[in-house]
């Protein structure tokens, strides 16, 4: 996998407490669209992908809201953060004394920021491994942890098979999801809801903890 120096995740985002989850401290972008615009500017390669672990986005935030408030969910277990980003969800997971935390995330800047922020809230070192989606989950996971990964329907495609084959492996499974048109309800039950500051727009996003039953 392709890697990033730290020191590049450093020097284009600034520590942060997301609202929903003030424990732990998040690297984030004050503009997540310019630092797109900078970061084509020649520092990626063309048509990489928008630089979206540099924010605390709602789905994540009401998932690791929901896992510190509820930390029997992952304690002692073996837990899988997909569709990562920054590691918010691992991080909180790690807090809440998950056994072992495995962080999945396509972007490499994402990759290097899980890290980042691990070493920052001094929890133990995350696992973290590129795109899983397209094989089988490790059948050792416990618990899998998905912060608004169902944002168009591509991906939507490519989530919920793996969910669901983590989920008739044993794994608990929990979605973060801000309202997208693409999370299918039927045979999900909320867990969790709460308001979160919207980072699309101005105003409060509702957001819901679902879990497969």
């Amino acid at each position: 996998m392709r890697t990033v120096p730290d020191e590049f995740i450093r020097a284009h985002t600034r520590p942060a407490r997301p609202q929903l989850v003030p424990e732990v401290t998040l690297l984030v972008a004050d503009d997540v669209v310019a630092l797109w615009e900078a970061l084509e500017q020649g520092e990626v390669d063309p048509g990489s992908d928008p630089p979206f672990w540099a924010a605390a986005w709602p789905g994540g935030q009401a998932l690791a809201r929901y896992v510190l408030d509820h930390p029997e969910v992952v304690a002692g277990r073996t837990v899988l953060d997909l569709g990562a980003g920054s590691g918010l969800v691992a991080i909180a997971a790690a807090m809440a004394g998950a056994a072992a935390v495995i962080a999945s995330e396509v972007d490499p800047y994402g990759r290097a920021a899980i890290a980042a922020n691990a070493q920052d809230n001094g929890i133990a070192p995350v696992t973290v491994v590129g795109d899983l989606l397209d094989g089988e989950p490790d059948p050792g996971l416990d618990v899998v942890l998905a912060g608004d990964v169902c944002y168009d329907r591509a991906m939507t495609e490519r989530v919920l098979p793996f969910l669901g084959r983590a989920w008739l492996g044993g794994a608990a499974v929990y979605l973060g999801d801000p309202g997208r048109p693409y999370v299918p309800r039927e045979g999900l039950l909320e867990v969790a809801a709460v308001d979160v500051p919207d980072t699309e727009g101005p105003g409060l996003r509702r957001t819901t903890v679902w879990r497969l039953p």
